[in-house]
């Protein structure tokens, strides 16, 4: 973990945060069957270009192609958009971005649900969703990493589906990637203990099935071993005496 950011490039991160929510918002409107995960990304980048000094996080980070993640159905994150790839009725579509402005990161995702999609399938996407939150409550000054893993954890095997192990959070801030590393399992008590001004990427990644993943010949894209169905949501959120602060909503 970096140094605990000042409230004044907390503001910053909210700024880009604002924006990026708002993207994810007009997606929600766009995204529908018969375009492909190239429109998403091509939909970004438009919308990004009107503000000035914004740039896509993601591009380039570690070697990945694209601005955006696009992931359907069974695959978990880091799906590589596509014109190969269309969207149809029925899918869950997780878009993952983030934003870089004046020297600092805000990370967020969201899974849309495609008209048409099984009810389990929408119940898949609703515990996740309710799950961040759970996370995001245990955000406190003075907390650990462990009680929001535990939080998270808990609520999603409650439901009796799967938190993926593989992939985790991550602190966030000058960097796109800091320590500490997030998981969205754990045991109360244990991990880092959270101080104000710290950033947390909280990031529940959820399966209807089991937690085992596999890699894509792309070298990106990771899919349930079991082809279950899977789900993704993802705030920037930081620590503050007066609780947790949503910087990307």
């Amino acid at each position: 973990m970096s140094s605990p950011l000042t409230h004044g490039q907390l503001l910053v991160m909210q700024k880009a945060g604002k924006v990026a929510a708002a993207i994810l918002k007009k997606l929600k409107k766009f995204i529908r069957a018969g375009i492909s995960t190239k429109d998403v990304e091509n939909f970004f980048d438009d919308a990004l270009s009107q503000y000035p000094g914004m740039e896509a996080a993601f591009k380039g980070f570690m070697g990945y192609p694209s601005s955006v993640c696009v992931s359907l159905n069974e695959e978990i994150i880091h799906g590589i958009p596509s014109l190969k790839k269309i969207i149809r009725r029925g899918d869950l579509v997780s878009v993952d971005l983030g934003i870089k402005y004046q020297g600092l990161f805000v990370d967020t995702a969201y899974t849309y649900i495609i008209g048409g999609a099984p009810s389990f399938a929408k119940r898949l996407v609703r515990t996740t969703y309710r799950a961040l939150y759970e996370g995001i409550k245990r955000a406190q000054v003075g907390s650990t990493v462990g009680n929001i893993g535990a939080a998270i954890q808990g609520y999603i095997e409650k439901k009796n589906c799967s938190v993926i192990r593989k992939f985790v959070g991550h602190g966030i801030g000058e960097k796109l990637h800091l320590p500490p590393e997030i998981p969205n399992y754990g045991k109360k008590g244990e991990g880092m203990k959270l101080t104000e001004g710290n950033v947390l990427a909280i990031e529940p990644m959820v399966s209807a099935g089991g937690h085992e993943v596999e890699i894509d010949d792309d070298g990106w894209t990771a899919r349930t071993k079991d082809n279950s169905l899977s789900a993704h949501f993802e705030h920037t959120v930081a620590i503050t005496k007066k609780g947790p602060w949503i910087l990307t909503q």
